[in-house]
């Protein structure tokens, strides 16, 4: 009691204020946010010519764009988990290179999307390409919705968020396809040429086909569904990955004579496995985000998006344990990541059990998919092939399978085949992936050969051996280190036997062995 009184001895002569110090002795720390509160409470109470549902609905339109702006920064923050997933997978010596190209292909994609690629996949024009709205120009009166939208951007007047925020959400996914091709060229392409590549695909590629899908175009009026982008951003990375893959070739000594596959292991899987994770978390700003509005359906998806991640994850490593008799952490990494990638397309559409087989697919077909790379000689170093593409491609179809009109209601699409048997769905699905397939994988190709004739699409052997930081950026990610080193014996290792006068006054245990380290050698592509 004594304590309780010199605590609340200054509160004496003020009872209300000794008695809210009793409830919270740092009670004045809630005067700001109080003060903001009345002030807010007062100017709807006072401002003239407004009404309560006004109030409401500018409350609501401000509540959307902070989700969509969120949504958007851990969008963005997945271009660190690319980043640190790919340099993990490849060997130090091209460390740099990774970062570099990671970093700058989202400053790219976010000019080549402000000038371009945001006009042609969302601006008004026909079923194929838009036309107007270029460097974010044009009429618009967001975030007006529906029939009192005014604009050049029709196919987004569903969404209740300024221009700015819509475009801010478009662009992080379209920087995303232009780094899951990083990986699938990793330690042997120019920096110049993915440079170029990167700002053709989000300038046109990537809008063409988001045009057909989500910006109003033939696609979407033909009923093909993708929520959240498993075919427009994770399949077009990955076609445009596997057609650059292909024409580049695989990586020196890669494939031994005998055509069977040599281990180029990466240098550092803690950084791959913190990629995981930060695209894991990433992951339920591009599946929720995509409602681009705060609904009740966000934990929905963000539900759905865990359990297929983590039913991904769990199948991988139990496939890989069977194959090779040890769990393989590369194999789990990616297995989470192909669970992500296949449930983006379906995540507001299926149910939780559906999610987990959706999911459990997903990580079964990426570790028999990089065996079956392997065999075909397609070097792909960092697994993003049979992740994007082939995870993208499932993902796609599993709307068709197991959508449930009785989830998202009628502004999903139909329920699908093991629902209540309607094959109609599956068709459609099928249509988009075969024609966005050989659009894209024409148009890289096409991209590709005209770099292959200017600049040259590959690094020189010399070079590639040498590692990519020296060859292409003339630095190292680790200065100081050597960048080539093996754990090999240069000499036998056998044991010194010292002199036993010198132990003995040492006070040592005479007859004792002093055993001298292995010798560490450099050798030149190990790491």
């Amino acid at each position: 009691m004594i304590a309780g009184k010199s605590k609340y001895k200054r509160y004496k002569k003020t009872s209300w204020t000794h008695r809210i110090a009793l409830l919270a002795p740092r009670w004045q720390a809630c005067l700001p946010l109080s003060a903001i509160v009345v002030l807010v409470w007062c100017y709807a109470a006072v401002a003239q010519n407004t009404t309560w549902e006004a109030a409401v609905g500018e409350l609501k339109v401000g509540l959307d764009t902070l989700w969509v702006v969120i949504a958007s920064v851990l969008m963005i923050f997945m271009n660190a988990g690319f980043a640190m997933l790919e340099t993990g997978f490849c060997r130090r010596k091209n460390a740099v290179n990774i970062l570099s190209k990671n970093l700058i292909v989202f400053a790219i994609a976010t000019i080549a999307f402000w000038s371009l690629g945001f006009a042609l996949m969302f601006g008004d024009g026909n079923p194929i390409i838009g036309t107007q709205g270029f460097f974010l120009t044009g009429s618009d009166n967001s975030p007006a919705i529906a029939e009192a939208y005014r604009g050049v951007y029709s196919s987004l007047n569903w969404t209740s968020v300024p221009l700015a925020a819509k475009f801010l959400f478009q662009v992080a996914f379209a920087g995303t396809a232009a780094t899951i091709v990083s990986g699938t060229v990793a330690e042997r392409i120019k920096f110049i040429d993915f440079i170029v590549f990167s700002f053709l695909l989000v300038a046109i590629g990537y809008p063409l086909i988001g045009h057909w899908v989500w910006g109003g175009g033939w696609l979407q009026q033909q009923g093909f569904y993708d929520f959240a982008g498993s075919t427009v951003v994770h399949s077009v990375g990955g076609w445009c990955g596997l057609t650059g893959a292909m024409i580049l070739g695989p990586r020196l000594g890669k494939y031994r004579q005998s055509g069977l596959a040599a281990a180029l292991p990466g240098h550092n899987l803690s950084i791959a496995t913190l990629g995981c994770l930060i695209l894991w978390i990433g992951w339920f700003g591009f599946n929720a985000g995509s409602t681009m509005a705060v609904t009740s359906s966000i934990a929905h998806i963000a539900v759905t998006t865990n359990l297929a991640a983590a039913a991904g994850g769990l199948s991988a490593t139990v496939v890989s344990w069977l194959l090779s008799t040890k769990p393989d952490l590369s194999l789990l990494i990616n297995g989470i990541l192909s669970g992500l990638v296949s449930i983006t397309a379906s995540c507001a559409y299926v149910g939780f059990p559906a999610a987990v087989v959706i999911g459990a697919i997903a990580g079964i077909l990426v570790v028999v998919s990089v065996y079956f790379l392997d065999i075909l000689q397609i070097d792909d170093p960092v697994g993003a092939i049979s992740v994007h593409l082939i995870g993208g491609i499932w993902g796609t179809l599993a709307v068709g399978l197991f959508a449930n009109a009785a989830i998202y209601g009628n502004s999903g699409p139909p329920s699908g085949l093991f629902v209540v048997g309607n094959l109609g769905p599956l068709g459609t699905q099928l249509l988009g992936i075969v024609t966005v397939g050989g659009t894209i994988v024409s148009f890289s190709a096409l991209v590709w050969l005209l770099l292959q004739i200017t600049f040259g699409l590959r690094v020189s052997a010399k070079e590639e051996l040498e590692g990519l930081d020296l060859g292409e950026h003339g630095m190292e990610a680790t200065a100081g280190l050597p960048t080539n080193f093996s754990m090999k014996q240069k000499t036998p290792y056998r044991p010194i036997r010292p002199q036993r006068k010198r132990l003995a006054r040492m006070g040592q245990h005479q007859g004792r062995l002093l055993l001298l380290p292995p010798v560490l050698t450099q050798l030149d592509g190990d790491i």
